[in-house]
């Protein structure tokens, strides 16, 4: 579905990816683990068109998608929840939810809106409150939602546990799990490399822009210099 091929992406003079290879297959979660600043949001920013690489290029669905702006993404089908969750903070959670299908002309967003309230219960609850007044954990799901009712093919995740209470990252988890079975396949950068890994199908770790492992999920976790490095010893 997604072919990343000798990706280098730069900041100015600072060269930040040097050299990325990876793919996700149809139907599968693939996470991307490493450090801060080893290149993870660097890499997610430049799938979804924020940053443009001067070398290499992406292919989504076949197509090449290099140089595509992130509009032009999303009706493709690539959709991005970004490290931060960006709320509409003066906007209700259904006006998020709303803004998330903004593109789109069927007759079916009601029904995703419902759906959205099925897997994100609180979402029905607080469905009038403003975004900006939610807990993070909350505003997680919001944003995860919101991504969904663009009906990605692709839904790209940074970092959907970040500053969450541990009660709440399960609940992240399982529910990631939950939208990959029905049917969308998902590119998570993830520091939980623990919990990543338990959900996923395939994982690269990356080192200071290169990429330094990949394998089965499985096999990852297994591995005893990930453990060291990633999953506290």
């Amino acid at each position: 579905m997604l072919k990343v091929s000798n990706v280098h992406t730069y900041y100015g003079n600072i060269q930040a990816l040097k050299g990325i290879d990876l793919h996700v297959e149809e139907g599968k979660i693939v996470t991307i683990l490493g450090a801060n600043g080893a290149g993870k949001t660097t890499m997610m920013k430049t799938i979804i068109g924020f940053l443009r690489p001067k070398e290499g290029s992406i292919q989504f669905l076949g197509e090449d998608i290099t140089n595509a702006r992130p509009d032009q993404l999303i009706r493709k089908g690539l959709t991005l929840v970004p490290e931060g969750r960006a709320m509409l903070a003066n906007m209700t959670v259904l006006e998020n939810l709303e803004m998330g299908a903004f593109y789109r002309s069927d007759n079916e967003v009601k029904k995703d809106m419902n759906r959205m309230m099925e897997i994100f219960p609180i979402l029905a609850e607080r469905k009038e409150q403003l975004a900006g007044t939610m807990s993070g954990g909350q505003q997680q799901m919001l944003a995860i939602a919101r991504a969904l009712m663009a009906r990605p093919k692709l839904l790209l995740l940074d970092e959907p546990s970040m500053g969450l209470a541990p009660l709440i990252v399960a609940d992240i988890f399982k529910m990631i799990k939950e939208i990959n079975s029905d049917g969308t396949t998902i590119l998570l950068v993830e520091q939980n490399a623990k919990q990543a890994l338990k959900i996923a199908d395939y994982g690269y770790v990356i080192e200071t822009g290169r990429l330094a492992m990949e394998g089965e999920a499985k096999e990852l976790l297994e591995n005893t210099s990930i453990a060291e490095a990633y999953l506290g010893g």
